[in-house]
């Protein structure tokens, strides 16, 4: 949720013309992330959730290059956007974990 809501603040700052381009595409990645961790978990299966797990890991990735594209064009301060990569990079790392856990589990 965190990094969701970092990415929207962010977009704030955002040329106008990026309205349907980068800030539509990262707000959307930003919003997949938590959805699929809430979806994968409201199944109560660990297969599906290391399924939807992989898919937030998947938005999590866009996430990072859609920022890294963002910083290229310096949209926003630099330091904005590495503490988002940070966040994401810290988010990948507990999703990485939790599937790790539920595929043991399962074992």
């Amino acid at each position: 949720m965190r990094l969701t809501l970092g990415v929207y603040r962010l977009t704030l700052e955002f040329p106008d013309d990026e309205k349907f381009g980068l800030v539509s595409q990262l707000r959307r990645a930003a919003v997949s992330v938590p959805s699929n961790i809430a979806e994968g978990h409201a199944k109560n299966s660990s297969g599906e959730m290391v399924r939807f797990a992989n898919i937030a890991l998947g938005s999590l990735a866009e996430i990072e290059t859609q920022l890294l594209i963002a910083k290229s064009l310096e949209y926003s301060k630099h330091q904005k956007i590495d503490s988002l990569l940070a966040i994401a990079a810290e988010t990948a790392r507990m999703l990485h974990g939790l599937i790790r856990s539920r595929k043991q589990s399962d074992s």
